[in-house]
């Protein structure tokens, strides 16, 4: 069991999500990918974060709030520039949202809120690299912006926090070289 899990975090990739191509989770894979996500440490048992499928048929309002978002921060942004940035919205075949819930409870510091929801996603990336699929996360400055806010539908004490993507990889990269244990662990 141990080799099974070791082998599952060692294959596990990166792929950027204009990489992801057909077939994504269907609805019984996507639930055990979310079923994984519960499994994180939740201090407070607070629920500090939740996720937003975007479907299909809102692909198209996601593709116009990029377009906003660039036109925000480079209101001379070209043609080409507006296109990339509606075609990030069609990129993979599953794609939802992580958001951090950051409401005020118990004194539980926004940073341990932060590392639960690192972990519910870091479930889902390894459930979904054993269920055969390629997965990628993907942010930027469009996360904040109040069109994307207003799309998501967020609360005052909600952030977007990335995309993850889900699908089938194109061409495997070589595995980049992972440090070894004694580079990041030290001895008090």
């Amino acid at each position: 069991m141990i080799n099974e899990a070791s082998a599952i975090l060692a294959a596990r990739r990166h792929v950027s999500l204009r990489r992801l191509a057909a077939p994504g989770p269907d609805a019984a894979a996507l639930q055990e990918i979310f079923q994984a996500a519960a499994q994180a440490p939740d201090h407070g048992l607070l629920l500090p974060w939740r996720f937003i499928l975007v479907p299909d048929e809102r692909r198209q309002d996601l593709s116009d709030v990029f377009v906003e978002a660039l036109l925000e921060r480079d209101p001379l942004a070209g043609k080409e520039a507006c296109e990339a940035a509606a075609g990030k919205a069609f990129h993979a075949p599953c794609l939802v949202t992580a958001v951090l819930v950051d409401e005020t409870s118990a004194g539980i510091p926004v940073s341990e809120k932060l590392v639960s929801l690192g972990c519910a996603i870091q479930n889902m990336l390894i459930v979904a690299q054993a269920l055969g699929f390629g997965s990628g996360l993907a942010s930027g400055a469009a996360m904040n912006v109040a069109g994307m806010r207003g799309l998501l539908r967020l609360a005052p004490h909600e952030q977007a926090v990335c995309f993850i993507g889900f699908g089938t990889g194109s061409a495997a990269r070589a595995p980049r070289e992972r440090p070894a244990p004694h580079r990041f662990v030290s001895h008090l």
